[in-house]
């Protein structure tokens, strides 16, 4: 028997130990905020945080989880009531298709609660692993920024004085 905290509620899953927190999330608990994108840890749809890091959810066996807490997107707000960050990727049309951002908000959770003011560097760091095949990161790294209270990075005119 696996013991799994999935959003502050705490699961008994009979799963092999094995299996990847992905399925246990989607296949066991009904939480299908996280995507399964490439299976290989290279895309980030599947994210999610597992004790105070962001993780690719298809990579990591429920056995390695231990004690830690898991977040998903379920977790952290409603339609009518969500989060700070899950708003500001509302109002600032950071999705398109919107395959990647729950996985994108997760990443972006993960850093925002480790470092609520991050800087630039920080931030595109953190959120690199992370694709998105539509091509909004200008819209996502500005909704993490609104959020974190960070400028919008000076933009380049092209055009020489």
């Amino acid at each position: 028997m696996i013991q799994l905290t999935v959003n502050g509620v705490q699961h008994a899953l009979d799963i092999d130990p094995s299996t990847p927190l992905l399925y246990a999330l989607r296949n066991d608990l009904q939480l299908h905020g996280a995507k399964f994108g490439c299976g290989l840890g290279q895309c980030g749809a599947c994210t999610v945080i597992v004790g105070d890091r962001a993780v690719f959810s298809c990579l990591l066996p429920v056995s390695a989880i231990g004690n830690r807490l898991v977040r998903t997107i379920e977790g952290l707000g409603t339609v009518d009531h969500p989060s700070p960050l899950q708003k500001s990727f509302i109002e600032l049309q950071a999705a398109q298709c919107g395959y990647c951002i729950a996985g994108m908000v997760m990443r972006a959770q993960a850093l925002l609660d480790r470092t609520p003011h991050p800087t630039e560097v920080q931030l595109r760091e953190q959120m690199e692993p992370n694709l998105c095949r539509c091509g909004t990161h200008i819209r996502i790294l500005a909704a993490i920024r609104q959020v974190a209270g960070l400028p919008e990075p000076a933009q380049a005119t092209g055009a020489s004085q």
